[in-house]
């Protein structure tokens, strides 16, 4: 926790800011390591102070980094906010993508005009977008569970079974193995249902000689998984087998583009040549994939409109699809991590076509 303040601090000079005020609370435990649900972290050169309120005095004790000074308050945490600021003119970086304009307005109203508020959105999320060991660690565990899950599933056979059973089974099986909850919620689309990208599982019964489009996730110890497999209840057509062929190939030629020092727009495009040259470029609507930690979706992106450069420690979905309005659709998507040479696979299904009774 410490290091990733350190490297906080090193950037405030470049936005602006003297210090930095933390609201969002995915930002405030990633520095430092609070879970509950209000909380506030102050951090600078010479400041490194948590706060929160009564009711989570013992689980901030047990959770905050002991590199931070512990305040409790009243709810309105911003209150406290003015208490614990440096003397002298002030410029205060908030999280502009995170607070509202009423919280804007709250804080100006509290803070004396010694402090300037400048916007600093942004900040931390680059500094998640580069994993540590112990953060990709936590990935793979959550990789390697939600695999362990759809195993489970999938013997148990999809056949006769409705989307929402199939998805609410897959849900149970992740917690059963540990997962806090699902780290998103779980797609499950069988045939035509299959060629919308973010389809909502139905009370529908999966039939014989379907592609079913899986789509899942774990979070685990607060980092997330993401994996997505396409399998086939039955012998399927020419058509459904040279597509998913054709994903496989893209995919493949996705994760083989992985490697530092390339940017999203160039991995995306390595990927999506492969389905254009087959004459699929409008059923391959979306990007490549993003980056997935705490959140599921974060930095960098793998898009056309991408302008993040990769670096050893990213972690990113590659996961091209084809969609066939009416027909079917295919998606495969493998979460990996981004290293000195290319890139190493987390999620560790097979990328061949699965029969599934």
């Amino acid at each position: 926790m410490r290091a990733r303040t350190d490297r906080l601090i090193a950037l405030l000079p470049d936005a602006g800011a003297d210090l930095m005020l933390i609201s969002d609370l995915v930002n405030v435990r990633y520095l430092t390591g609070y879970t509950g649900s209000n909380g506030l972290a102050l951090v600078g050169p010479r400041t490194r102070t948590f706060i929160t309120d009564f009711r989570y005095t013992e689980q901030s004790a047990e959770e905050v980094d002991a590199s931070f000074e512990r305040r409790i308050a009243p709810q309105d945490l911003a209150e406290s906010v003015g208490e614990v600021l440096p003397e002298g003119p002030l410029r205060l970086g908030f999280e502009d993508a995170h607070v509202s304009v009423r919280t804007h307005a709250r804080l100006r109203e509290l803070l004396d005009e010694r402090v300037e508020l400048i916007p600093t959105g942004g900040v931390i999320e680059k500094l998640r977008a580069v994993k540590d060991d112990a953060e990709i660690e936590r990935i793979r565990a959550a990789c390697t569970l939600a695999d362990a899950a759809l195993e489970q599933i999938l013997a148990d056979g999809l056949i006769g079974h409705t989307e929402r059973e199939v998805a609410l089974a897959l849900e149970f099986a992740m917690r059963e193995l540990g997962a806090q909850r699902p780290s998103f919620a779980s797609i499950v689309a069988a045939g035509p249902h299959g060629a919308l990208p973010h389809a909502q599982p139905r009370d529908a019964v999966i039939e014989p000689g379907e592609l079913v489009v899986i789509d899942w996730g774990a979070e685990l110890d607060g980092y997330c998984s993401d994996c997505t497999r396409t399998v086939a209840t039955g012998p399927i057509g020419e058509q459904a087998q040279e597509v998913y062929a054709l994903v496989r190939a893209a995919q493949l030629a996705g994760v083989e583009a992985v490697r530092a020092g390339r940017d999203g727009r160039e991995v995306d495009g390595l990927a999506r040549a492969v389905i254009d040259d087959a004459g699929y470029a409008e059923q391959f609507g979306h990007g490549l994939g993003h980056g997935v930690g705490l959140e599921v979706h974060e930095a960098p992106r793998l898009s056309k409109r991408s302008d993040d450069t990769l670096a050893p420690g990213n972690v990113v979905s590659v996961e091209p699809g084809v969609y066939l309005a009416g027909a079917f659709g295919v998606r495969i998507e493998d979460l990996v991590v981004v290293t000195e040479t290319g890139c190493e696979i987390l999620t560790g299904l097979t990328k061949d076509l699965r029969v599934v009774g």
